[in-house]
């Protein structure tokens, strides 16, 4: 995973304030967690943000994309997945696509894992049972569809396929097989395919080193950095994990990596040089269970566990540490974290590794809430497990 200072200044660059922004994508455009949007509510009243309305979605975890005035979001009912369309603004459903898929929860309560991509007039998904769509985005008519496992000969990992697909140009990027797989995003046709053993959870992630266009795939066992274009090998870090479970995204800056797991595995930030990574640090202090960290100002802000945390990113150190927060997940917008708790408390928090300074909280939602939360156009969307989905209103006040 290794973005070069051009890529570096990019993620990190700030908008004109009261910028609006699309989260078209999982980990939003930029793909790190932090979205462009600026000059929405950071502080409520006692009461909390108005709630303009809330809707069932169906079982799991997928979290939601938003593109032009639409939201995209998948669950399960009854062993049957449903990818819904609704009104990012009203709620009102504006199309739903349906098909048999098991609920499969194991050891959890189940459902949909992977969050849609959405591609100017397209949408992709894909189900824990590898179930891959690609939908019209405004009308929800398939276009063409594949089931990955006996179409591209990958197998399935234990807790199903959760790495969300991602467009690379004219490329659907998927974390299948060993080291990730390429479809014609317009045809579904195979460009390149790595070996068809078991896959990591986490989304693929592409970026620029050293004048190249690679992607990063999250394996089952390692950090596994290919070439974009035929997906040829180009580095990768031994990563083995209990259970081989490897789902929260790598970050990067200049010609370093960070990787997170959990099942008390830890963290480690690795210097990549001629292709080799060389470990900087290594600990236990911030343990990544699926939900990805955000990079910010030399500070990673994080879930360890199940403690919401602050490490410092050149040494590993732990900077502040909430622990009432559960297996909770965050997101980051203007310099504050969003951050939504395991049991549905939504905090706006200052991003400085100084202390845990909360703007704002207030209780949205019941139930299990391990989705990331998403802000877009002055809006933040937050579900739980059984498919609750709620809309709060953070934009200014006249």
């Amino acid at each position: 995973m290794f973005a070069g200072a051009t890529l570096a200044a990019a993620l990190f660059a700030i908008p004109a304030p009261g910028h609006a922004a699309d989260w078209y994508r999982y980990r939003g455009p930029d793909m790190n967690g932090i979205s462009r949007e600026t000059g929405w509510l950071t502080k409520w009243p006692d009461e909390g943000p108005r709630q303009l309305w809330k809707a069932a979605v169906g079982a799991g975890f997928s979290s939601v994309t938003v593109s032009q005035g639409r939201l995209y979001t998948q669950g399960n009912t009854q062993d049957k997945d449903t990818i819904n369309c609704l009104d990012a603004k009203t709620g009102a459903v504006l199309w739903q696509y349906t098909y048999s898929c098991p609920l499969d929860p194991k050891f959890y309560e189940g459902g949909t894992s992977a969050t849609p991509t959405v591609d100017e007039n397209r949408v992709y998904t894909i189900s824990k049972s590898g179930d891959l769509f690609c939908l019209d985005a405004a009308k929800g008519t398939v276009l063409w569809g594949k089931k990955v496992v006996p179409d591209l000969g990958v197998k399935a990992p234990t807790w199903g396929f959760a790495g969300s697909p991602v467009v690379e140009g004219r490329l659907l990027l998927l974390n299948l097989g060993a080291r990730g797989v390429a479809l014609d995003k317009l045809t579904g046709a195979v460009v390149w395919k790595s070996a068809g053993s078991e896959c990591g959870y986490s989304t693929p992630l592409p970026f620029d080193q050293a004048g190249r266009r690679v992607v990063a795939i999250m394996g089952a066992q390692a950090l596994n950095v290919v070439d974009v274009a035929d997906g040829a090998p180009v580095w990768d870090f031994p990563w083995k994990t209990e259970y081989d479970v490897n789902a929260a995204a790598p970050l990067f800056s200049g010609d370093e990596a960070f990787v997170s797991s959990g099942y008390d595995h830890g963290a480690a930030l690795v210097r990549v040089q001629d292709r080799q990574a060389t470990v900087v640090w290594q600990n236990k202090k911030m343990r990544n269970h699926f939900n990805s960290c955000v990079l910010w100002q030399g500070s990673l802000y994080g879930v360890d566990e199940s403690q919401l945390t602050c490490l410092d990113w050149a040494t590993g150190a732990v900077r502040w540490t909430e622990p009432k927060f559960g297996k909770g997940s965050l997101m980051m917008a203007d310099g504050k974290l969003i951050a939504l708790g395991e049991k549905g408390e939504l905090f706006i928090a200052e991003a400085t590794p100084q202390r845990f300074q909360v703007t704002a909280r207030a209780q949205v939602l019941g139930g299990k809430c391990w989705a990331v939360p998403v802000l877009a156009n002055g809006r933040i969307y937050c579900r739980n497990s059984k498919g609750d989905l709620v809309c709060v209103d953070v934009t200014p006040q006249p």
